[in-house]
């Protein structure tokens, strides 16, 4: 990956996209290969990036202040301190009104948008996030990954995102790699190959660019490699 970037893992379920994952989190140690972050070894370190799990795992008895403040309370920052810098990044995220709710009264976006927020402050330039839009209806999820694809930008993040949605993967990425059966024995461990979508600067809207042939190049590229 390149700094800036966003860049989505796609492969079908059961590929092992997850346990990548964990690899590059330094929650697994792989049998083969090394994690290189900007040239140094991390492989089984966690620690050196920011990892948002599928689910949001808001806690139920924290309010919205609580659950986004939690990574700098555990690093040992002051109560006020943490509930600060949360709510600066809340009010960015158009959450400040919510600060004081609970996880339950929030709809799935705003959850989602608190999960992130979470995991921003934990402090990592480099995000991986895992199918962070698959648990929310079509309308939720493309409001929301145009809103993720622009806070990203704007906070200076590169994300490694995995997916099983060739649509998402080409609406998102920078470039995308897709997991292909390794041998014809229907292993599935290897990257079948690497898409660099066209993006249309003028068609910046998900239901135009859907519609335009270099997005279904795109699409149609992922799915024969799949």
């Amino acid at each position: 990956m390149r700094e800036g970037e966003l860049v989505c893992l796609v492969g079908k379920s059961g590929m092992g996209k997850t346990t990548i994952l964990h690899a590059l989190a330094g929650l697994l140690v792989p049998r083969e290969g090394q994690v290189l972050l900007r040239g140094k070894d991390i492989t089984g370190k966690p620690g050196h990036v920011s990892y948002m799990l599928q689910k949001d795992l808001l806690l139920p008895n924290l309010r919205v202040i609580d659950n986004a403040a939690l990574p700098l309370m555990l690093a040992g920052t002051p109560k006020d301190e943490a509930h600060a810098q949360a709510l600066t990044l809340l009010e960015h995220f158009g959450l400040s009104s919510m600060a004081d709710a609970w996880p339950a009264q929030l709809s799935g976006g705003m959850r989602q948008r608190v999960a992130f927020a979470r995991t921003y402050l934990q402090g990592n330039s480099l995000i991986l996030l895992d199918e962070p839009f698959s648990a929310l209806d079509a309308i939720t999820r493309a409001d929301l990954r145009s809103w993720f694809k622009e806070t990203m930008s704007e906070l200076g993040l590169s994300t490694l995102m995995i997916t099983h949605d060739p649509d998402e993967a080409t609406l998102l990425a920078d470039r995308i790699y897709v997991l292909g059966k390794s041998n014809g024995s229907g292993v599935y461990s290897k990257i079948a190959g690497e898409i660099t979508p066209k993006h249309i600067t003028a068609a910046n809207q998900e239901s135009d660019y859907s519609l335009t042939p270099e997005f279904l190049e795109a699409k149609s590229a992922i799915l024969t490699l799949l």
